[in-house]
């Protein structure tokens, strides 16, 4: 048995902790600051991001668990009628634990909660672990693994691969996308390989491409027959399904430690899910592709373990070839076994379905045909339909709640058996509180909107209340990703962005203009002559003049009426970010971000040259780097990156002050000055002293306070921005949970 726990005590969510800091700036002696206490809470767009998996519990009313691939976990707060994220004191060094792979509750004991946690399988991601929770996730410990795990690669929807012992808590089985089956007598903390397993399981059958690369899937479920044993000892019949066209259903009859294959199974199909009926009857969905990228071909399957007769229950076939679509899942109703509920994946011709069955699958119902969606709580998503459907889930103490997730959220009915009345079934987005976006790019601009972002698969947002979930940008256009997004310092209503087109929401420019705060939004006239979209946009600090430095683009471009005419900018590489002064129209920067080169105008951005002097090269060689404008001064500007001190220096290249205390730097940005001071309160996710946190400086590096604490870390911040009108506000970008603001509990700095 291989020993690989780490404890984690955590204090309960929403508590503060104030701490000491320590900080050494050139301009400074050695200073100690108390933390200062803040509030954090999501700046609401309701969902976003794919929620991967849903369980109930099937003893307790009320309490359910989701699982997203890139954001954490949650569990649905019944009383507040809202989800509770469960993991945002993960921190930057462990980002990869926020992919969730599988979850797992014990059916026996409520309080338990198991999270397979790992983002990505490649070698240079970081590591798997087992985070166990005896409170339903109010803390946890956590074991790691000596394998990874891919919560945002292909498969994550399928499972769940982790499953607990109904009959006996202290065992847990585990199925690896590449290291086979694993087991645990104690309730998750240690962990050992099941070498019996089948090697179909680590062969190159259970793995599966798409444009990134070969990703292994491996085993994605396991499911205990609690009929086949008692209370208090070991269940003897489980089953573990893999995901591969060949046998991929076996089965054990003695806890686990032998394993054969299920007579008569289906092959040519990958299964997904498998589920256990009350009367004992199982149901598999199947796909061609593990999903949730692609499905062209799939099956829903009944299979009767005491007669061993399989029958094809699919709801809709492909008359003898492939549909161009697969099946999700196919749930069973805790309190009637007879009742189905299935969804297909990919079926993107209009959409995708669900199917409701009360006989077992003889005799299927389309349930959107008969439905009625609820858009009000998240405006937005009315441009939306369900896709990527890949768990469906009923309520055992409500049959008429009925869960299912898609690619950007939770949809649930209450009234799900007025479809056997004929009559229409009601669907509202259950989202509250579960915040999944990805954004990619923040503006606090000094009047209209307190905020504006870009944002990974939703194009982006104009928040006036950061308590309401509003529209999206309006369209056209309509991005699929809004990467870049800046403001005139000097005229701060007038916005650009860049971004991935999103058809129908043509015409066909990825790069918008709104003169009204982006209330409104115009297309580019035109695109420059190379590059394929999105990558790094910037105005002038008068608003005269836009760069843009399109995605794979060899050079980067300069148009002064939006696009009808474009220029090269001389002596720029398009690898670049460009950064637009705040005060002076005829300076600008840029920076390659993972090279550390930079480059500065003063000529309103016709030509650029190198930034030199020691400036220029603190961040040679370095990846991660970031380069800001002050939004106070002319030329001056802020230099990080992750292994880099935070540095302050002007377009020449001199270096004006060294914050030695930050050893490394996620994200930064500017926010109003205090009450009686005119420095612009610095702030900064990073390293200051050896102590990874969120910090802030009211006096440019002087002292620094931290503001976060153990239970609002949110992994690695992206992006940050000070709200130049609220003191003390700052919004973070997450890399799945969404934005996040903080503000002050203090009433005076």
């Amino acid at each position: 048995m291989q020993r690989l726990t780490r404890r984690w005590s955590l204090p309960k969510l929403g508590g503060c902790t104030f701490l000491l800091v320590v900080v050494l700036a050139c301009t400074t002696t050695l200073i100690m600051a108390h933390g200062v206490s803040y509030r954090w809470r999501n700046v609401r767009i309701e969902g976003g991001g794919y929620v991967s998996g849903l369980v109930f519990h099937p003893a307790v009313r009320g309490l359910i668990y989701a699982r997203t691939d890139v954001g954490g976990a949650y569990r649905w707060d019944r009383a507040r009628a809202r989800w509770i994220p469960l993991t945002d004191w993960i921190g930057a060094k462990d980002e990869n634990l926020l992919g969730i792979e599988s979850l797992a509750l014990d059916p026996a004991d409520p309080q338990r909660l198991y999270l397979a946690a790992g983002t990505y399988t490649t070698s240079q991601a970081g590591d798997a672990a087992i985070l166990r929770s005896h409170d339903q996730g109010r803390h946890f410990e956590r074991t790691d693994l000596p394998f990874k795990l891919g919560g945002n690669e292909l498969g994550r929807g399928n499972g769940e691969r982790l499953a607990v012992d109904p009959n006996d808590g202290r065992i847990l089985f585990l199925g690896s996308p590449d290291a086979g089956l694993w087991r645990s007598d104690d309730y998750g903390a240690h962990w050992a390989k099941v070498d019996s397993f089948p090697a179909v399981a680590t062969s190159s059958s259970a793995s599966a491409r798409n444009t990134w690369r070969t990703q292994p899937i491996g085993i994605v479920f396991v499911v205990f027959d609690p009929a086949s044993g008692r209370h208090g000892t070991p269940t003897p019949v489980l089953y573990a399904g893999v995901s591969t066209r060949q046998t991929s259903l076996f089965r054990s009859v003695d806890g686990g430690r032998h394993w054969s294959a299920v007579p008569g199974q289906p092959v040519g199909l990958r299964p997904s899910h498998m589920h256990r009926a009350t009367d004992g009857n199982y149901y598999l969905s199947y796909g061609d592709e593990p999903g949730p990228d692609t499905m062209n071909d799939g099956a829903v399957w009944r299979w009767q373990s005491s007669s061993g007769h399989w029958t094809d229950i699919t709801p809709l076939h492909g008359n003898g070839k492939p549909p161009g679509f697969g099946w999700g899942d196919v749930a069973v109703d805790p309190s009637d076994p007879k009742v189905l509920i299935a969804s297909t994946h990919h079926h993107y011709t209009p959409h995708d379905l669900l199917f409701r069955s009360t006989d077992r699958g003889a005799h299927w119902t389309e349930v959107f045909a008969h439905s009625v969606f609820d858009h009000s709580g998240a405006a937005w998503t009315v441009g939306h339909a369900p896709h990527w459907m890949t768990t469906v889930a009923i309520d055992p103490f409500d049959p008429d709640h009925v869960m299912f997730v898609t690619g950007y959220g939770i949809w649930a009915s209450r009234d799900m058996r007025r479809l056997d009345l004929g009559a229409k079934v009601h669907w509202w987005f259950q989202d509250r509180g579960l915040e999944e976006t990805v954004p990619l790019g923040l503006i606090s601009p000094p009047q209209g909107a307190h905020l504006l972002s870009a944002i990974g698969d939703l194009d982006g947002f104009r928040h006036d209340d950061l308590a309401v979930a509003p529209l999206q940008f309006q369209a056209p256009p309509r991005y699929a990703n809004s990467e870049s997004i800046d403001y005139a310092g000097q005229r701060p209503t007038l916005i650009v962005r860049s971004g991935y087109l999103r058809e129908p929401f043509g015409p066909a420019m990825r790069a918008a203009w709104s003169d009204d705060d982006g209330r409104h939004w115009q297309a580019f006239a035109s695109e420059p002559p190379d590059g394929d979209g999105a990558g790094s946009i910037a105005l002038t600090a008068d608003g005269s003049a836009v760069l843009w430095a399109p995605r794979h683009a060899r050079h980067v471009y300069i148009t002064r009426d939006f696009g009808r005419h474009w220029q090269t900018v001389q002596r720029l590489p398009g690898t670049v970010v460009v950064v637009g002064d705040r005060v002076d129209p005829r300076r600008l920067a840029a920076f390659d971000p993972h090279t550390g080169a930079l480059f500065a105008s003063q000529d309103g951005g016709v030509t650029f040259g190198p930034i030199r002097g020691r400036l220029g090269a603190a961040a040679q060689g370095h990846d991660h780097v970031q380069l800001q404008a002050v939004p106070d001064a002319a030329g001056v500007l802020y230099l990080a990156a992750r292994d880099l001190p935070l540095l302050r220096g002007d377009d020449a290249g001199n270096v004006q002050q060294r914050f030695a205390g930050l050893t490394g730097v996620d994200a930064f940005g500017f926010g109003k000055p205090a009450q009686g001071r005119h420095e612009s309160t610095l702030f900064v996710a990073g390293r200051l002293d050896g102590h990874q946190g969120i910090f802030r400086s009211i006096d440019d590096g002087g002292h620094w306070q931290r503001i976060n604490d153990a239970a609002h870390r949110y992994g690695r911040i992206t992006h940050l921005v000070g709200d130049p009108r609220v003191f003390g506000r700052v919004y973070l970008a997450t890399s799945g949970r969404g934005i996040v603001y903080g503000e002050p509990m203090e009433t005076a700095p």
